[in-house]
């Protein structure tokens, strides 16, 4: 497995990037550290680091892109996975990239209004190869918006899954997973954007896009409190 194509820098997985090293580098120096320890190190990184808005969305390329999204500072599931992935295959750690559809049963009314729908198709989660098994992990949702939504922040313990939480802290559903489209080497792009393109035609609009850049989920949950 250490020797696979799970390991690879690719332009999504860039980890030849200067700046995914650096980064790598500043949250794992120690290399006395299990595979374990140091995927919990990176999930937790990422997870909070990285402010998860999905009104960030682009069908360009390079927004895919681990150096992207670090450069960002702000993200949604699938760029917020492949970082993940990208900078546990710098550390030898090696990572695939599985997307599914998803209910939300907590998004905000702005987000379903914008979206036209409270099914997300291709959300993003990442699996990592640590101690001989496949453990899935999801650091969508940083831990500041975790708790404007009264939301525990999803952990991640390097040997169980880490998906997202059924319910929130009130017993009220959370997410729900309607179809898993499976796991692949490398971001599989045209898929993505064909099937996001599918279920959200109006986002083909580019002004569509440009506007949404200007919100983000934060605000829509502050906004109603």
């Amino acid at each position: 497995m250490k020797n696979s194509e799970y390991l690879a820098s690719t332009s999504y997985f860039d980890y030849h990037n200067s700046a995914v090293q650096d980064y790598a580098d500043s949250i794992v120096s120690d290399d006395t550290l299990s595979d374990k320890e140091i995927a919990v190190r990176l999930y937790k990184a990422v997870r909070d680091d990285i402010r998860y808005n999905p009104y960030t969305f682009s069908d360009k390329t390079e927004s895919f892109s681990a150096s992207y999204v670090i450069e960002a500072q702000e993200s949604y599931c699938i760029p917020k996975a492949v970082l993940l992935g990208t900078l546990a295959r710098y550390k030898g750690i090696p990572s695939r990239i599985g997307l599914a559809d998803v209910k939300n049963h907590l998004s905000s009314q702005q987000l379903v209004d914008f979206l036209r729908s409270d099914v997300f198709v291709m959300h993003g989660y990442i699996e990592l190869y640590i101690e001989g098994k496949w453990v899935k992990a999801t650091p969508a949702f940083n831990a500041r918006l975790c708790r404007i939504m009264g939301v525990e922040p999803l952990e991640f313990d390097g040997e169980s899954d880490s998906v997202f939480h059924e319910f929130n802290g009130e017993g009220e559903k959370h997410m729900e997973y309607l179809a898993e489209h499976g796991t692949f080497e490398d971001l599989p792009l045209d898929f993505i954007l064909d099937s996001i393109r599918k279920a959200y035609p109006h986002l083909s609009d580019a002004a569509v896009l440009a506007d949404s850049q200007t919100h983000s989920l934060e605000q829509d949950i502050n906004s109603v409190k």
